[in-house]
């Protein structure tokens, strides 16, 4: 189509928006001059680089989280990443959707965002896609890194931002706890069911569902240092139990998917994520007393995975073998790895109000329900 000439000069603010920007350019250069260590800082920042000890501090932050053996909910290993990577981030700027208490996201370096002056985190109140979508805002802007915490289930009514950060592959950190039907008593209204699913399948959403403090730290690494999209941290409410690594398997966990515990001539696989983790590596012990042995692959971001390279997950999966998935969520997304033919532990309705433990037992979400579902595939 055809723009009439004075439309178009009536819009073009090319030679004014040239001179704005010798101006800001001139200003600049004069505050590198008067501040040149702060202006270093500045162009750091908008650049999205991060700080020159970073790779040293997160290393030393990992040393730590395995020094300590925690077992503790994955949402506490969250606030504890968060505490020790933040001293060194300035950019990073947290903030809740009213779950403060909940989520974990502040840390003793957190201050709000008021009337009375700037901060560093943001009360957002009931306002989940407001939250997000300002997040996005400020990812957009460039020099901040935001995060901003809310329960995986009411991820829905952040959608559409969730959505536009993966399309414009910005750094967007969102903190989803309270991750399965493990949080209990609340009910099947906050429980989350199909959310993993649906998150994996926004394309370039890192989705990541960690299993332990070492898998959060490494996480929360990995969302940090990823400059082309956003990612999803999938958080338990209850405590899980740390999982013992050696500094090769530690590294794996970047991969997205690794073996967690192997074995000789194994039958079959286990894949897990999370909080049943733990079953998988116990349904491993309990059928390794029966003389069947089994590896275990934890999985904690899916998408990460899907991009190594085809030899490197085939080593993982062992395209030969029979595959268990268990996760407490919906079967249907485990099918690309398990095949028809494979066995999936999860959740196709919605729950139940009871405490967490008790609605694991309900669900099946038991050691002895993953041992019966990798026995059914070797009949």
């Amino acid at each position: 189509f055809e723009i009439p000439q004075h439309i178009y000069d009536g819009w073009d603010a090319r030679k004014r928006g040239a001179a704005l920007e010798r101006t800001w350019n001139d200003k600049f250069a004069a505050y590198q001059k008067a501040h040149p260590e702060l202006s270093r800082e500045f162009s750091r920042r908008v650049a999205g680089e991060l700080p020159a000890n970073w790779s040293a501090h997160s290393e030393r932050l990992l040393e730590k989280i395995i020094a300590k053996t925690e077992s503790i909910a994955t949402r506490k290993a969250s606030q504890n990443a968060i505490e020790g990577l933040a001293p060194v981030l300035p950019e990073l700027i947290g903030g809740s959707a009213d779950l403060t208490g909940s989520n974990l996201t502040l840390w003793s370096g957190s201050k709000p965002v008021s009337r009375e002056g700037a901060g560093n985190y943001i009360y957002y109140g009931v306002r989940e896609f407001g939250m997000s979508a300002v997040m996005n805002g400020l990812a957009l802007h460039g020099g901040i890194i935001p995060y901003g915490g809310t329960f995986l289930t009411f991820s829905d009514y952040s959608r559409n931002a969730l959505r536009m950060a993966a399309l414009m592959k910005i750094r967007s950190i969102f903190v989803f706890t309270h991750d399965s039907i493990g949080l209990g008593e609340d009910g099947p209204t906050h429980q989350s069911i199909e959310h993993a699913a649906a998150l994996r399948l926004i394309p370039g959403m890192d989705v990541w569902r960690p299993c332990d403090p070492v898998e959060t730290a490494l996480a929360w690494v990995a969302a940090i240092e990823r400059k082309d999209g956003p990612t999803s941290l999938l958080l338990t409410r209850q405590n899980v139990p740390f999982q013992k690594r050696d500094a090769h398997t530690v590294s794996a966990i970047r991969r997205g998917g690794y073996v967690l515990a192997d074995a000789q001539e194994p039958k079959a696989v286990l894949l897990a994520t999370g909080s049943e983790v733990q079953l998988a590596l116990g349904a491993k012990q309990k059928l390794a007393e029966e003389g069947i042995s089994v590896r275990v692959v934890s999985m904690p971001c899916t998408s990460i995975f899907d991009r190594q390279p085809p030899m490197y997950r085939d080593v993982v999966l062992i395209p030969t073998l029979p595959k268990v998935a268990v996760e407490a969520g919906v079967r249907d997304y485990w099918r690309k790895y398990v095949g028809l033919e494979g066995a999936v532990v999860g959740i196709d309705r919605y729950g139940e109000s009871a405490p967490g433990a008790k609605l694991f037992e309900y669900f099946g979400f038991t050691v002895d329900n993953v041992v019966k579902a990798v026995k059914s595939l070797l009949k």
